[in-house]
């Protein structure tokens, strides 16, 4: 059922874009949005604030020798008795000679490519359960963004801290700028599932003693995301 106030309808139409709704909850939204202008502008504002998000995925180029290896792999056999140039008369061995050439480039682009790095995400979430940041863990570091988030007081900062499972106190990963984009690589901890991720109120300059001194913000638990 989709709610009447204001606020939890506009954390609906959130987890509707982020894709977090059961899929019976988003058949529901999606039923309503023609027959709600409301709740479809709400929908559409999330849209565009989680728009840019899209930016914290990593390009990723292929190999630079890709094309040399693909030119190496179709060098004519030896054995053949007939020229291959004679044989490329034929239409039927010219298409032939195409569909092996892309399979065997696909094939090299497939398995030249290093193996992907298992993506962790989590949405830290206000203390009314509403979506604040964006979290997106692998390998290469931990890329924050904030999706609904007022800057801190002018006398505070926000600093981030991970605190993996197993570990008894949390570790700074910085403080995070204005725009409240931020991306780290931690030195001593590596991103893991089941990771805490907080961000707590501290003074300028930030926490002077290690650890978090004000309370927490927003807090989340990194896990593997689906259909990645």
């Amino acid at each position: 059922m989709i709610p009447p106030d204001t606020e939890d309808r506009d954390g609906l139409a959130a987890e509707y874009v982020l894709g977090t709704l059961e899929a019976r909850e988003a058949a529901e939204v999606e039923r309503t949005l023609p027959a709600d202008p409301a709740l479809a502008e709400a929908v559409a504002r999330w849209e565009a604030r989680l728009a840019p998000l899209a930016t914290l995925a990593v390009p990723e180029a292929p190999p630079p020798d890709l094309w040399a290896r693909i030119e190496g792999a179709l060098e004519p056999s030896p054995k053949l008795a007939v020229p291959w140039w004679r044989r490329l008369t034929d239409p039927w061995r010219m298409g032939a000679i195409g569909a092996t050439a892309v399979a065997a480039g696909l094939a090299l682009f497939m398995f030249a490519r290093p193996a992907p790095a298992p993506l962790m995400m989590t949405v830290l979430l206000t203390d009314r359960d509403q979506p604040a940041w964006l979290v997106q863990a692998d390998r290469d570091g931990i890329r924050l963004a904030s999706v609904n988030t007022r800057p801190a007081p002018p006398d505070r900062v926000l600093e981030l801290w991970a605190l993996p499972q197993g570990a008894t106190a949390p570790t700074s990963l910085g403080l995070i700028p204005a725009d409240g984009r931020i991306t780290v690589r931690p030195a001593t901890i590596r991103p893991s599932p089941g990771m805490l991720i907080e961000i707590t109120l501290e003074p300028p300059g930030g926490s002077p003693i290690g650890r978090p001194t004000g309370p927490i913000q927003f807090i989340g638990r990194l896990s593997p995301a689906t259909g990645t």
